[in-house]
């Protein structure tokens, strides 16, 4: 059976509008039949607005006319023809204008001397680039090498600060936990010498400087 738009509502309206039983709704929308009677009685899906089949292409009327004249009938939902338009799109590749992709090796050298722990894939992403030009500019191979000057992608406009930020944030996170499952802890604490027992009171001045007595004559050691 070919998975209806919007169950719920197009349940609300079979029950409204038509004289199929709540196992023909149920088979068609792919609900229970205890979840349609809910709906007849007015405790299911209240507040839906009910959406007609037929007109948005999902059943035929000659459908509904065999199935409402047979209650052991089962009917077969057609392809809808807004489904198209409601399947998630697959994001294209980003588009970097022709005047832009000069400055793409500048913002790949920004990422490899500031951020090391973004992964190549997500550079490619975001700045419409390849891993072997990454590569090229990593290892100096790149034909322009010698002209490059790391730049970061937002001063480029190859990027939104937003899109930048969130890249950076998720590699970071990526590569704490990786250091955690490693037993690889930060560096020197940030916490006060004081209260890390580094830092010792110097002995006074004044008071290293003064000869000891050890004996009531007065005598110096």
């Amino acid at each position: 059976m070919t998975d209806i738009l919007m169950p719920k509502a197009t349940a609300v309206w079979l029950v409204d509008n038509t004289s199929l039983t709540f196992d023909q709704v149920a088979d068609f929308c792919g609900l229970h039949p205890l979840e349609v009677k809910g709906i007849a009685d007015g405790e299911v899906a209240r507040d839906i607005r009910g959406a007609d089949p037929i007109a948005n292409g999902q059943l035929s009327r000659e459908e509904l006319d065999r199935a409402q004249a047979n209650a052991k009938y089962r009917m077969t939902a057609q392809k809808s023809r807004h489904a198209e338009l409601l399947k998630p799109v697959k994001k294209a590749p980003r588009y970097t204008p022709v005047s832009r992709r000069q400055d793409r090796p500048d913002a790949i050298a920004w990422f490899i001397r500031n951020h090391p722990e973004v992964a190549d894939s997500q550079i490619a992403r975001l700045l419409g680039t390849t891993k072997a030009t990454i590569d090229q500019v990593r290892t100096r191979s790149h034909w322009n090498s010698a002209q490059i000057k790391p730049v970061d992608p937002v001063t480029l406009g190859l990027s939104t600060q937003m899109e930048l930020d969130a890249v950076v944030k998720k590699a970071a996170e990526k590569k704490a936990k990786d250091d955690a499952k490693r037993g690889i802890v930060d560096g020197p604490t940030l916490e006060p010498a004081s209260e890390t027992g580094v830092a010792k009171a110097a002995p006074d001045v004044h008071e290293a400087e003064q000869p000891h007595y050890d004996d009531e004559d007065g005598d110096e050691d």
